[in-house]
Protein backbone atom coordinates (compact mmCIF):
# COMPACT_ATOMS: atom_id res chain seq x y z
CA UNK A 1 0.00 0.00 0.00
CA UNK A 2 2.71 2.74 0.65
CA UNK A 3 4.25 1.80 -2.44
CA UNK A 4 0.79 3.00 -4.27
CA UNK A 5 1.13 6.44 -2.28
CA UNK A 6 4.77 6.99 -3.07
CA UNK A 7 3.53 6.89 -7.08
CA UNK A 8 0.57 7.84 -6.78
CA UNK A 9 1.25 11.34 -7.48
CA UNK A 10 4.04 10.65 -10.24
CA UNK A 11 3.09 12.40 -13.49
CA UNK A 12 0.24 14.54 -11.64
CA UNK A 13 0.08 18.13 -12.55
CA UNK A 14 -3.92 18.57 -11.90
CA UNK A 15 -5.81 17.14 -9.05
CA UNK A 16 -9.69 17.52 -9.31
CA UNK A 17 -11.65 17.18 -5.88
CA UNK A 18 -15.13 16.01 -5.82
CA UNK A 19 -17.07 17.97 -2.37
CA UNK A 20 -14.25 20.29 -2.05
CA UNK A 21 -15.66 21.90 0.23
CA UNK A 22 -15.79 18.82 2.83
CA UNK A 23 -13.75 19.41 6.20
CA UNK A 24 -11.66 16.67 5.37
CA UNK A 25 -10.93 17.43 1.51
CA UNK A 26 -10.40 21.31 2.14
CA UNK A 27 -7.02 21.05 4.33
CA UNK A 28 -5.78 18.13 1.17
CA UNK A 29 -6.77 20.75 -1.23
CA UNK A 30 -4.53 23.47 0.32
CA UNK A 31 -1.72 21.74 1.46
CA UNK A 32 -1.50 20.03 -2.79
CA UNK A 33 -2.27 23.53 -3.71
CA UNK A 34 0.87 24.70 -1.37
CA UNK A 35 3.14 22.41 -3.25
CA UNK A 36 2.69 23.50 -6.45
CA UNK A 37 -0.51 21.11 -8.00
CA UNK A 38 -3.10 22.90 -10.19
CA UNK A 39 -6.33 22.05 -8.21
CA UNK A 40 -9.64 22.24 -9.03
CA UNK A 41 -13.21 21.42 -7.12
CA UNK A 42 -16.75 21.11 -7.00
CA UNK A 43 -19.17 21.42 -4.69
CA UNK A 44 -23.16 21.26 -4.42
CA UNK A 45 -23.56 24.07 -1.84
CA UNK A 46 -21.33 27.63 -0.38
CA UNK A 47 -19.50 27.29 2.77
CA UNK A 48 -17.03 29.34 4.81
CA UNK A 49 -14.89 26.76 3.42
CA UNK A 50 -15.45 26.99 0.32
CA UNK A 51 -14.73 30.55 0.18
CA UNK A 52 -11.39 29.75 2.14
CA UNK A 53 -10.44 27.74 -0.63
CA UNK A 54 -11.11 30.36 -3.40
CA UNK A 55 -8.80 32.49 -1.24
CA UNK A 56 -6.30 30.72 -2.79
CA UNK A 57 -7.29 31.02 -6.27
CA UNK A 58 -8.54 27.59 -6.57
CA UNK A 59 -11.70 27.57 -8.80
CA UNK A 60 -14.71 25.67 -7.92
CA UNK A 61 -17.84 24.93 -10.04
CA UNK A 62 -21.64 24.38 -7.80
CA UNK A 63 -22.66 21.20 -8.58
CA UNK A 64 -21.41 17.89 -10.03
CA UNK A 65 -20.75 17.78 -13.92
CA UNK A 66 -18.96 15.44 -15.91
CA UNK A 67 -16.93 18.16 -17.64
CA UNK A 68 -15.82 19.11 -14.54
CA UNK A 69 -12.91 15.94 -14.41
CA UNK A 70 -11.35 17.39 -18.22
CA UNK A 71 -8.17 18.10 -17.77
CA UNK A 72 -7.22 16.11 -14.51
CA UNK A 73 -4.49 13.86 -13.87
CA UNK A 74 -6.09 12.70 -10.90
CA UNK A 75 -9.75 12.80 -9.29
CA UNK A 76 -10.28 13.05 -5.59
CA UNK A 77 -13.39 11.88 -3.43
CA UNK A 78 -14.94 11.58 -0.28
CA UNK A 79 -17.03 8.76 1.03
CA UNK A 80 -20.47 10.44 1.05
CA UNK A 81 -20.23 10.72 -2.86
CA UNK A 82 -22.07 7.81 -4.79
CA UNK A 83 -19.89 5.86 -7.37
CA UNK A 84 -22.82 7.39 -9.69
CA UNK A 85 -21.95 10.77 -8.99
CA UNK A 86 -21.34 12.14 -12.66
CA UNK A 87 -17.76 13.21 -12.10
CA UNK A 88 -16.40 9.74 -11.02
CA UNK A 89 -18.79 8.14 -14.34
CA UNK A 90 -17.03 10.60 -16.26
CA UNK A 91 -13.64 9.87 -14.43
CA UNK A 92 -13.95 6.28 -15.27
CA UNK A 93 -14.98 6.85 -19.11
CA UNK A 94 -11.94 8.97 -19.43
CA UNK A 95 -9.52 6.41 -17.83
CA UNK A 96 -8.84 9.18 -15.08
CA UNK A 97 -8.03 7.90 -12.01
CA UNK A 98 -9.82 8.39 -9.08
CA UNK A 99 -9.22 7.78 -5.13
CA UNK A 100 -11.09 8.22 -1.94
CA UNK A 101 -10.05 11.06 0.54
CA UNK A 102 -8.38 8.58 2.91
CA UNK A 103 -6.27 7.56 0.29
CA UNK A 104 -4.82 10.61 -0.88
CA UNK A 105 -4.84 11.75 3.00
CA UNK A 106 -2.25 8.75 3.36
CA UNK A 107 -0.42 9.89 0.55
CA UNK A 108 0.02 13.23 2.01
CA UNK A 109 0.80 12.04 5.56
CA UNK A 110 4.08 9.77 3.73
CA UNK A 111 5.43 12.84 2.49
CA UNK A 112 6.64 14.55 6.05
CA UNK A 113 9.37 12.59 8.23
CA UNK A 114 7.84 13.67 11.28
CA UNK A 115 4.15 12.40 11.22
CA UNK A 116 1.74 12.35 14.29
CA UNK A 117 -1.85 11.12 14.54
CA UNK A 118 -3.97 11.41 16.95
CA UNK A 119 -6.41 8.44 17.00
CA UNK A 120 -9.43 7.21 19.52
CA UNK A 121 -13.05 6.83 20.24
CA UNK A 122 -12.62 10.55 21.94
CA UNK A 123 -11.20 13.72 21.75
CA UNK A 124 -9.42 13.08 18.80
CA UNK A 125 -10.36 17.12 17.37
CA UNK A 126 -9.27 18.46 20.65
CA UNK A 127 -6.22 16.75 20.98
CA UNK A 128 -5.48 17.58 17.13
CA UNK A 129 -6.18 21.04 18.17
CA UNK A 130 -3.72 20.87 20.87
CA UNK A 131 -1.24 19.56 19.66
CA UNK A 132 -0.96 21.44 16.55
CA UNK A 133 -0.99 24.97 18.55
CA UNK A 134 2.04 23.86 20.79
CA UNK A 135 3.63 23.28 17.60
CA UNK A 136 2.77 26.33 15.90
CA UNK A 137 3.04 28.38 19.14
CA UNK A 138 6.58 26.88 19.90
CA UNK A 139 7.94 27.72 16.22
CA UNK A 140 7.95 24.07 14.86
CA UNK A 141 5.78 25.32 11.83
CA UNK A 142 3.59 22.33 11.48
CA UNK A 143 1.35 21.31 8.39
CA UNK A 144 -2.36 20.38 9.97
CA UNK A 145 -5.22 18.42 9.12
CA UNK A 146 -7.86 18.69 11.83
CA UNK A 147 -11.22 17.45 12.19
CA UNK A 148 -13.44 20.87 12.89
CA UNK A 149 -12.39 24.43 13.17
CA UNK A 150 -9.56 25.33 15.19
CA UNK A 151 -9.50 29.42 15.95
CA UNK A 152 -6.35 29.87 16.43
CA UNK A 153 -5.73 29.01 13.28
CA UNK A 154 -8.39 30.48 11.38
CA UNK A 155 -9.43 26.65 10.24
CA UNK A 156 -8.95 23.33 10.15
CA UNK A 157 -5.88 22.63 8.60
CA UNK A 158 -2.27 24.52 8.23
CA UNK A 159 0.41 24.91 5.81
CA UNK A 160 3.77 24.28 7.53
CA UNK A 161 7.51 24.50 6.36
CA UNK A 162 8.55 21.83 8.92
CA UNK A 163 8.95 17.99 7.92
CA UNK A 164 5.86 18.00 10.68
CA UNK A 165 2.51 16.97 9.67
CA UNK A 166 -0.45 16.29 12.48
CA UNK A 167 -3.36 14.65 11.39
CA UNK A 168 -6.69 13.38 13.18
CA UNK A 169 -7.15 9.64 12.01
CA UNK A 170 -10.75 8.20 12.76
CA UNK A 171 -11.12 4.72 13.21
CA UNK A 172 -14.69 4.34 11.36
CA UNK A 173 -14.62 1.75 8.35
CA UNK A 174 -10.83 1.64 9.25
CA UNK A 175 -9.93 5.02 7.37
CA UNK A 176 -6.71 5.14 9.77
CA UNK A 177 -5.71 2.40 8.11
CA UNK A 178 -4.93 3.82 4.91
CA UNK A 179 -2.25 5.97 7.20
CA UNK A 180 1.58 5.21 8.05
CA UNK A 181 2.48 8.00 11.10
CA UNK A 182 5.80 7.97 13.12
CA UNK A 183 4.07 8.51 15.91
CA UNK A 184 0.68 7.96 16.90
CA UNK A 185 -1.38 8.86 19.63
CA UNK A 186 -4.02 6.50 21.11
CA UNK A 187 -6.22 8.52 23.53
CA UNK A 188 -9.03 5.27 24.09
CA UNK A 189 -10.64 2.44 22.21
CA UNK A 190 -14.35 2.20 23.58
CA UNK A 191 -17.17 0.55 22.14
CA UNK A 192 -18.74 2.90 18.86
CA UNK A 193 -19.45 2.92 15.41
CA UNK A 194 -20.73 -0.95 16.16
CA UNK A 195 -22.88 -0.65 12.88
CA UNK A 196 -19.41 -1.07 11.28
CA UNK A 197 -17.50 -3.04 13.37
CA UNK A 198 -19.91 -5.18 15.15
CA UNK A 199 -17.95 -5.67 18.48
CA UNK A 200 -15.63 -4.76 20.80
CA UNK A 201 -12.75 -7.09 19.21
CA UNK A 202 -13.40 -6.00 16.25
CA UNK A 203 -12.44 -1.99 17.09
CA UNK A 204 -9.26 -3.37 19.41
CA UNK A 205 -8.28 -5.54 16.18
CA UNK A 206 -8.13 -2.22 13.91
CA UNK A 207 -6.69 0.07 16.26
CA UNK A 208 -4.11 -3.21 16.83
CA UNK A 209 -3.17 -3.02 12.81
CA UNK A 210 -2.96 0.72 12.84
CA UNK A 211 -0.56 0.55 16.13
CA UNK A 212 1.37 -2.10 14.39
CA UNK A 213 1.90 0.50 10.98
CA UNK A 214 3.33 3.22 13.37
CA UNK A 215 6.67 3.11 12.55
CA UNK A 216 8.65 4.85 15.62
CA UNK A 217 6.41 5.78 18.70
CA UNK A 218 3.15 4.98 20.15
CA UNK A 219 1.84 7.54 22.93
CA UNK A 220 -0.96 5.72 24.32
CA UNK A 221 -3.34 5.76 27.40
CA UNK A 222 -1.81 3.84 29.88
CA UNK A 223 -5.35 3.95 32.22
CA UNK A 224 -7.25 2.62 29.49
CA UNK A 225 -6.93 -1.16 29.34
CA UNK A 226 -8.35 -1.64 25.78
CA UNK A 227 -5.32 1.06 24.51
CA UNK A 228 -3.20 -1.17 26.53
CA UNK A 229 -4.60 -4.07 25.07
CA UNK A 230 -4.14 -3.19 21.85
CA UNK A 231 -0.57 -1.94 22.15
CA UNK A 232 0.71 -5.40 23.84
CA UNK A 233 4.20 -6.91 22.04
CA UNK A 234 4.76 -3.58 19.90
CA UNK A 235 7.98 -2.39 22.04
CA UNK A 236 9.00 -6.27 20.71
CA UNK A 237 9.09 -4.61 17.40
CA UNK A 238 11.25 -2.05 18.18
CA UNK A 239 8.50 0.62 18.61
CA UNK A 240 9.16 3.01 21.63
CA UNK A 241 5.83 3.21 24.11
CA UNK A 242 5.10 6.30 25.88
CA UNK A 243 2.14 6.01 28.58
CA UNK A 244 0.47 9.23 30.22
CA UNK A 245 -2.39 9.01 32.48
CA UNK A 246 -3.05 9.83 35.94
CA UNK A 247 -2.03 6.62 37.32
CA UNK A 248 1.49 6.37 38.54
CA UNK A 249 3.06 3.89 36.40
CA UNK A 250 2.74 6.26 33.82
CA UNK A 251 5.68 7.97 32.10
CA UNK A 252 3.89 11.19 31.59
CA UNK A 253 1.35 12.18 34.16
CA UNK A 254 -1.02 15.14 35.55
CA UNK A 255 -1.38 15.55 38.94
CA UNK A 256 -4.23 17.35 39.73
CA UNK A 257 -4.21 20.51 41.89
CA UNK A 258 -6.68 21.24 44.50
CA UNK A 259 -9.11 23.92 43.29
CA UNK A 260 -12.72 24.91 42.69
CA UNK A 261 -12.41 27.17 39.65
CA UNK A 262 -14.23 25.52 36.48
CA UNK A 263 -10.73 25.17 34.17
CA UNK A 264 -8.45 22.59 35.88
CA UNK A 265 -5.05 23.18 37.13
CA UNK A 266 -2.20 20.02 36.92
CA UNK A 267 1.51 19.46 37.41
CA UNK A 268 3.20 17.97 34.51
CA UNK A 269 5.24 15.13 35.06
CA UNK A 270 7.85 13.07 33.80
CA UNK A 271 9.02 10.42 35.59
CA UNK A 272 8.96 11.40 38.67
CA UNK A 273 9.91 14.54 37.42
CA UNK A 274 8.11 17.64 37.81
CA UNK A 275 8.36 19.30 34.53
CA UNK A 276 5.38 22.67 34.43
CA UNK A 277 2.66 24.08 35.76
CA UNK A 278 -0.38 23.80 33.28
CA UNK A 279 -3.59 26.18 34.03
CA UNK A 280 -5.93 24.99 31.65
CA UNK A 281 -8.90 27.55 29.25
CA UNK A 282 -11.14 24.33 28.86
CA UNK A 283 -13.22 22.77 30.99
CA UNK A 284 -13.22 19.08 32.54
CA UNK A 285 -11.17 16.02 33.32
CA UNK A 286 -11.19 14.61 30.07
CA UNK A 287 -9.66 18.01 28.76
CA UNK A 288 -7.19 17.64 31.14
CA UNK A 289 -6.51 14.26 29.79
CA UNK A 290 -6.24 15.42 26.05
CA UNK A 291 -3.97 18.14 27.15
CA UNK A 292 -1.49 15.52 28.91
CA UNK A 293 -1.74 13.55 25.67
CA UNK A 294 -0.77 16.45 23.61
CA UNK A 295 2.16 17.43 25.76
CA UNK A 296 3.59 13.94 25.66
CA UNK A 297 3.67 14.04 22.19
CA UNK A 298 4.84 17.56 21.62
CA UNK A 299 7.91 17.03 24.21
CA UNK A 300 8.54 13.68 22.61
CA UNK A 301 9.67 15.51 19.42
CA UNK A 302 11.46 18.32 20.73
CA UNK A 303 8.79 20.72 22.49
CA UNK A 304 10.29 22.56 25.36
CA UNK A 305 7.92 21.37 28.79
CA UNK A 306 7.33 24.62 30.00
CA UNK A 307 6.68 26.16 26.29
CA UNK A 308 3.83 23.53 25.93
CA UNK A 309 2.20 24.17 29.09
CA UNK A 310 2.33 27.89 28.13
CA UNK A 311 0.68 27.14 24.51
CA UNK A 312 -1.89 25.02 26.61
CA UNK A 313 -2.96 27.70 29.04
CA UNK A 314 -3.82 29.56 26.00
CA UNK A 315 -6.00 27.12 24.26
CA UNK A 316 -9.29 27.95 24.06
CA UNK A 317 -11.15 25.27 22.56
CA UNK A 318 -11.71 23.26 18.62
CA UNK A 319 -15.08 23.99 16.69
CA UNK A 320 -18.06 22.14 18.89
CA UNK A 321 -16.12 21.29 21.53
CA UNK A 322 -17.86 22.85 24.79
CA UNK A 323 -18.10 25.90 22.51
CA UNK A 324 -19.01 28.96 24.52
CA UNK A 325 -22.04 31.21 22.03
CA UNK A 326 -22.78 33.99 23.79
CA UNK A 327 -24.77 35.08 26.86
CA UNK A 328 -27.68 36.30 26.16
CA UNK A 329 -29.93 37.74 28.94
CA UNK A 330 -27.42 36.08 30.93
CA UNK A 331 -27.91 32.54 29.92
CA UNK A 332 -24.86 30.68 28.94
CA UNK A 333 -25.32 29.05 25.10
CA UNK A 334 -22.97 26.32 24.22
CA UNK A 335 -22.70 23.82 21.92
CA UNK A 336 -20.41 20.54 22.18
CA UNK A 337 -19.93 17.53 19.25
CA UNK A 338 -20.45 14.84 22.13
CA UNK A 339 -22.10 11.98 20.44
CA UNK A 340 -21.36 8.72 22.39
CA UNK A 341 -22.73 7.72 25.98
CA UNK A 342 -18.93 8.12 27.13
CA UNK A 343 -18.74 11.17 25.57
CA UNK A 344 -22.09 12.55 27.09
CA UNK A 345 -20.95 11.71 30.32
CA UNK A 346 -17.55 13.58 30.41
CA UNK A 347 -19.23 17.02 28.80
CA UNK A 348 -22.36 16.87 31.20
CA UNK A 349 -20.54 16.56 34.49
CA UNK A 350 -18.79 19.20 33.12
CA UNK A 351 -21.54 21.03 32.65
CA UNK A 352 -22.90 20.21 36.36
CA UNK A 353 -19.86 21.23 37.95
CA UNK A 354 -19.77 24.88 36.55
CA UNK A 355 -21.56 26.41 38.96
CA UNK A 356 -24.91 27.03 36.84
CA UNK A 357 -28.23 27.33 38.38
CA UNK A 358 -29.44 24.96 35.89
CA UNK A 359 -28.73 23.31 32.90
CA UNK A 360 -30.50 22.41 29.66
CA UNK A 361 -28.95 20.03 27.93
CA UNK A 362 -30.32 19.33 24.16
CA UNK A 363 -29.19 16.17 22.71
CA UNK A 364 -29.99 14.71 18.96
CA UNK A 365 -29.05 11.46 18.89
CA UNK A 366 -27.14 10.49 16.08
CA UNK A 367 -27.65 7.13 13.95
CA UNK A 368 -30.49 4.44 15.06
CA UNK A 369 -28.08 1.78 15.51
CA UNK A 370 -25.80 3.93 17.79
CA UNK A 371 -29.59 4.98 19.83
CA UNK A 372 -30.75 1.07 19.81
CA UNK A 373 -27.16 -0.44 20.80
CA UNK A 374 -26.50 2.21 23.67
CA UNK A 375 -30.47 2.94 24.62
CA UNK A 376 -29.80 2.31 28.46
CA UNK A 377 -26.42 3.72 28.86
CA UNK A 378 -28.35 7.43 27.08
CA UNK A 379 -30.95 7.02 29.32
CA UNK A 380 -28.56 7.18 32.37
CA UNK A 381 -26.23 10.24 30.91
CA UNK A 382 -28.76 12.16 30.16
CA UNK A 383 -30.13 12.01 33.74
CA UNK A 384 -27.12 13.95 34.74
CA UNK A 385 -28.51 17.37 33.48
CA UNK A 386 -31.41 19.27 35.36
CA UNK A 387 -32.90 19.25 32.20
CA UNK A 388 -33.14 17.13 28.99
CA UNK A 389 -34.81 18.05 25.77
CA UNK A 390 -34.36 16.04 22.74
CA UNK A 391 -34.90 16.17 18.62
CA UNK A 392 -35.97 13.43 16.74
CA UNK A 393 -32.45 10.85 15.59
CA UNK A 394 -30.77 11.56 12.80
CA UNK A 395 -30.14 9.23 10.46
CA UNK A 396 -26.97 10.23 8.68
CA UNK A 397 -26.67 7.03 6.59
CA UNK A 398 -29.23 4.61 8.41
CA UNK A 399 -33.23 3.41 7.57
CA UNK A 400 -34.85 2.71 10.98
CA UNK A 401 -34.46 -1.01 10.81
CA UNK A 402 -34.05 -0.73 14.54
CA UNK A 403 -38.01 0.65 15.02
CA UNK A 404 -36.44 3.09 17.74
CA UNK A 405 -37.50 5.98 18.02
CA UNK A 406 -36.55 9.36 20.58
CA UNK A 407 -40.00 8.83 22.33
CA UNK A 408 -38.04 5.62 23.35
CA UNK A 409 -35.03 7.25 25.01
CA UNK A 410 -36.92 10.46 26.33
CA UNK A 411 -39.90 7.33 28.28
CA UNK A 412 -36.38 6.70 30.38
CA UNK A 413 -35.16 9.86 31.34
CA UNK A 414 -37.57 11.46 34.59
CA UNK A 415 -38.89 14.99 33.00
CA UNK A 416 -37.87 14.46 29.13
CA UNK A 417 -39.25 16.17 26.62
CA UNK A 418 -38.83 15.62 23.21
CA UNK A 419 -39.79 17.65 19.43
CA UNK A 420 -39.67 17.01 15.80
CA UNK A 421 -38.15 20.28 15.24
CA UNK A 422 -35.54 22.66 15.85
CA UNK A 423 -38.20 25.36 16.08
CA UNK A 424 -40.11 23.68 19.00
CA UNK A 425 -36.95 23.27 21.12
CA UNK A 426 -35.59 26.36 20.20
CA UNK A 427 -39.12 27.94 21.62
CA UNK A 428 -39.27 26.23 24.81
CA UNK A 429 -36.03 26.46 26.12
CA UNK A 430 -36.00 29.84 25.70
CA UNK A 431 -39.00 30.05 27.67
CA UNK A 432 -38.02 28.46 30.35
CA UNK A 433 -34.44 28.93 30.86
CA UNK A 434 -33.43 31.95 33.47
CA UNK A 435 -30.58 34.13 34.05
CA UNK A 436 -27.75 31.99 35.36
CA UNK A 437 -28.64 28.69 33.52
CA UNK A 438 -26.57 27.28 30.87
CA UNK A 439 -28.34 25.69 27.63
CA UNK A 440 -25.81 23.49 25.91
CA UNK A 441 -26.89 21.72 22.51
CA UNK A 442 -25.12 18.27 22.14
CA UNK A 443 -24.45 15.83 19.11
CA UNK A 444 -22.13 15.05 16.12
CA UNK A 445 -25.19 15.82 13.64
CA UNK A 446 -26.21 19.23 12.60
CA UNK A 447 -27.97 20.03 16.31
CA UNK A 448 -25.35 23.17 16.07
CA UNK A 449 -28.35 24.50 13.80
CA UNK A 450 -30.81 24.57 17.16
CA UNK A 451 -28.05 26.63 19.22
CA UNK A 452 -28.09 29.23 16.49
CA UNK A 453 -32.15 29.62 16.71
CA UNK A 454 -31.28 29.85 20.71
CA UNK A 455 -28.88 32.38 20.28
CA UNK A 456 -30.84 34.40 18.09
CA UNK A 457 -34.41 34.36 20.14
CA UNK A 458 -32.52 34.79 23.07
CA UNK A 459 -30.21 38.33 21.54
CA UNK A 460 -34.05 39.50 20.04
CA UNK A 461 -35.22 39.63 23.61
CA UNK A 462 -32.68 41.54 25.12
Amino acid sequence: MIDNYEHLLDNVKRIHFVGIGGSGMCPLAEILHNEGYEITGSDVSESDTLARIRSYGIPVTMGHFPENVIGADLVVYTAAVKLDNPELVSAKEKQIPAVERCIMLGAVVEKYKNSVAICGTHGKTTTTSMVTQIFTMTDFDPTAIIGAKLPFIGGNSRVGKSDIIVCEACEYVDTFLHIYPSLTVILNVDEDHLDYFGTLDRIKESFKKFADQTSDTLVVNGDDANTMECISGMDKKGKRIITFGFGENNDFRAVIKDNDEIFDSFELVKNGEKLADVKLSVPGKFNVMNALAAAAATITLGVDPRAAARALGEFRGAHRRFEILGKPQGITVADDFAHHPTELRATLETAMSMGFNEVWAVFQPHTFSRTYTFLEEFAQVLSIPDHCVLSEILPVRETNTYNIYSKDLADKIDGCVWFKTFEEIADYVTKKAKPGDLIITIGGGNVYMCAGMIMEKLTDGE
